[in-house]
């Protein structure tokens, strides 16, 4: 009764997997993008001989294959359709065979001359049939035995080329698997390799429609066409399809292959077991994708991926390569960063005074341009309120006006004068030996990965500061604001043109995830969240290798201390919290001295929040005092971004203090006090990015900074904190100036024998070339 109930429920889930299926896209067309790879319903999953045995040839690595059959098995269980067309029968037959000749040997020898040399045995060659036929009933029991354990059934499914050349029985096995397909059986397919003749070596792929079974590569793309599959996952030993041998200095990995690319690659040697090859692999694929179904090629051995590649891949992630015929107009986003590394090298090497010009013509554009930039505006404001998703505080974001242009182009020509010397100032110079003088001079960092979620005016302001630092660029802004961010990087390319660096600053405007970008550790040197705090939290986590310059919260206090002046009391108050709610430097908790409760400062506070209907939350010790309390707060740590806020009692400025280290998070906070000796030891003892006295949180700002603009606030310990501009954006090198005749004299002890004379700083000097 309970194998039936399981066949009854596996029928069920059957009948829902044929219908999400026939309700899914057409089978014409192979996938266009990485990212609708989600969609698929019916996914081949081709495991190599590499993947399956072990490194020494002889068995199966079964840790690895556990993981790839729990993968398998999940997306089973979220109704997809699952096929596995797998190797390693010949190991693990292998395996068994020798085991059984070396027990055969040793009883033989023992038996005719007793204590005779055991050590002269030794293994005949195991034809690969033979081992097949021993191992394939070993496997199929391995895989059923894995699978059980998530509650799928398994069958086994052997074929040989015959199986597809003959239209009946090609039929007969097409049947076969979809009925297995309908149960929500997961069928595993393998050649035949009990009977299967040796490989052509001139077999291969002949047209559309017939291809050589010759390996499980070419298995896998037939069964994948033949049974109308939306995906095939090719699991190998490699990362996916290089343009030249893995392993060779020049090599690098293909995200995308597209059909007409053949010609561009240089094969290496076959992998270690198996008969096929990277260009068995690609030539099956190729087929496949012709068929109509989409491919990936990707790594299953790494340790670090194999417990999530396959369902990486079905997700959209940037795994292995992903095989698509429709090649987009524009260039990759790998190709956008080479082409900005590229540019951007040119642009540092720019005279500081060219590179104002670049930025004060950008100015000008702003303004002289500023009707086809509003009218791009309107077109996203339009969208986004017919979309109804936006908040009201987003949408004042992402809407610009005249008077923000012109604002953005004051600011522009700020920094524009502050460009004059920031690369290649000279910040120490010292004589190491006569004729061999050090310096340490500013440089800038490289290439630099801005991510903006829904605020255009965020894209000039750091194309400026990357353009006045000598920075490469690539931006990736929120689709809410896609048109106006195309305009406005257009008109940035338009400037740099005019000295011939129009690729130093690039958009990605593919559908690139934000988590594949951040992959390109290799390429990019910084990047830089602006956005929301998940969306900050969500790049540090994601940017492995890359340094991260922001904060992910801004849970910003203001502390007023019993002997604070109630008009800047209320004045500062208000500004905090009420000026600008969704920004980062918004008041998020405001903490009272215990000595202010019940006294009209107090009750002038309180009127004022409620005049300005900011919702107020308790914190346990504030709630601890009144009868009637506001709403609790749920946490001490909350990032409001509306009108709402947290308000706690302290009894000193001490403990203020201990509050805000513990809740905080390091970004911006203030006291309010008339005492400066209080004031100044809170300046001292807290540590955070910014910390004001009689001034309001929003002051932490880059404009207000008078830095210009900014690239974003940081909450980091090294490198820039507070409110970033052109400064946090440039780096330093050491350059030593010698004669060619002095030589490093180390004394005994290992220091050397130079005397260190220090120099001015400043400006190179008088007769000296240009730092730059």
């Amino acid at each position: 009764v309970a194998l039936g109930v399981v066949f009854c429920c596996c029928k069920c889930r059957g009948f829902r997997n044929a219908l999400l299926h026939a309700l899914g896209r057409a089978h014409s067309s192979s996938f266009a993008h990485r990212s609708e790879l989600r969609q698929a319903k019916r996914i081949v999953v081709k495991l190599g001989s590499a993947v399956v045995t072990r490194g020494d040839e002889c068995g199966l690595a079964l840790g690895r294959l556990a993981s790839i059959v729990e993968q398998v098995a999940m997306l089973q269980n979220q109704g997809r359709e699952m096929m596995i067309v797998t190797s390693g029968a010949v190991a693990f037959g292998k395996q068994r065979l020798r085991h059984e000749i070396l027990l055969s040997q040793s009883v033989r020898q023992a038996l005719h001359s007793g204590h005779s040399q055991l050590n002269d045995m030794s293994l005949p060659v195991l034809e690969a049939r033979a081992c097949a036929a021993a191992g394939q009933s070993g496997l199929m029991a391995l895989y059923e035995a894995m699978f059980t354990q998530y509650s799928t059934c398994t069958a086994q499914v052997l074929v040989t080329n015959l199986d597809f050349h003959d239209d009946q029985k090609r039929q007969n096995l097409n049947s076969t698997l979809r009925e297995l397909l309908r149960m929500n059986i997961v069928p595993i397919i393998n050649t035949n390799d009990a009977v299967v003749p040796p490989p052509e070596p001139n077999s291969d792929l002949q047209g559309v429609n017939v291809i050589s079974i010759k390996d499980n590569d070419s298995l896998a793309a037939r069964l994948a066409v033949e049974m109308k599959a939306d995906l095939l996952i090719a699991l190998s030993d490699v990362e996916g399809l290089y343009n030249s041998p893995p392993g060779t200095d020049d090599a690098k990995l293909i995200d995308i292959f597209y059909p007409g690319d053949q010609q561009s690659i240089t094969y290496g040697t076959k992998s270690r077991v198996g008969i096929g090859g990277m260009e068995a692999k690609v030539k099956a694929a190729l087929w496949a994708l012709q068929g109509g179904t989409s491919v990936v090629i990707a790594n299953g051995t790494n340790p670090k991926v194999t417990g999530h590649v396959i369902t990486d891949i079905v997700e959209g992630k940037k795994v292995g390569t992903f095989f698509s015929e429709f090649k987009p107009a524009g260039p990759s986003v790998e190709e956008q960063t080479e082409m900005a590394r590229s540019s951007g090298r040119t642009l540092a090497s720019l005279h500081p005074v060219q590179r104002s010009e670049i930025i004060c013509h950008l100015a000008d554009l702003l303004t002289e341009r500023k009707e086809e930039i509003l009218a791009a505006n309107k077109m996203d404001m339009d969208l986004a309120v017919s979309a109804g998703h936006l908040p009201p505080a987003m949408l004042k974001r992402l809407s610009l006006s005249p008077a923000k242009l012109n604002s953005l182009a004051v600011g522009l020509r700020q920094i524009a004068m502050a460009a004059q010397d920031s690369v290649g100032r000279v910040l120490r110079r010292t004589r190491v030996a006569h004729n061999l003088e050090l310096e340490q001079i500013t440089v800038p960092i490289g290439l630099l990965l801005v991510i903006f979620e829904a605020r255009p005016d965020c894209l000039p302001q750091v194309s400026t500061l990357a353009i006045a630092s000598g920075n490469a660029l690539l931006l990736k802004g929120g689709k809410e604001a896609a048109n106006t961010n195309r305009v406005l990087h257009q008109l940035t390319q338009e400037a740099l043109s005019m000295h011939g660096v129009k690729e130093a600053v690039q958009m990605v405007s593919t559908r690139e995830e934000v988590e594949d970008l951040c992959r390109l550790d290799k390429m990019i040197d910084l990047i830089v969240p602006r956005g929301s705090s998940q969306l900050v939290r969500d790049i540090q986590r994601a940017a492995k290798g890359i340094p991260v310059l922001g904060h992910s919260e801004g849970i910003c206090h203001v502390y007023v201390d019993s002997e604070a002046s109630i008009d800047k009391v209320i004045k500062i108050v208000r500004d905090s919290k009420c000026d600008y709610p969704a920004a980062c430097n918004a008041m998020e908790t405001l903490l009272i001295h215990r000595d202010i409760l019940r006294t009209p400062m107090f009750d002038q506070i309180i009127d004022m929040l409620r005049t300005e209907r900011v919702k107020i939350h308790a914190g346990p010790r504030f709630a601890s005092y009144l009868t009637f309390s506001p709403s609790e707060a749920k946490s001490m740590r909350t990032e409001y971004g509306e009108l709402e806020c947290c308000m706690e009692v302290v009894d000193s400025m001490q403990e203020a203090i201990e509050h805000i280290h513990k809740y905080g998070s390091s970004h911006t906070d203030v006291i309010i006090t008339e005492n400066e000796d209080t004031a100044e030891k809170f300046l001292q003892q807290l540590d955070s990015a910014c910390v004001f006295w009689n001034a309001s949180s929003r002051f932490a700002d880059g404009y207000r900074f008078g830095l210009g603009a900014e690239v974003g606030i940081s909450t980091a310990r090294i490198h820039a904190r507070g409110p970033v501009g052109l400064e946090g954006l440039l780096t330093t090198k050491w350059v030593l100036r010698g004669d060619g005749h002095t030589v490093a004299d180390f004394s005994e002890n290992g220091t050397m024998k130079y005397l260190h004379e220090n120099l001015p700083a400043g400006q190179p000097l008088a007769g000296q070339r240009d730092s730059n």
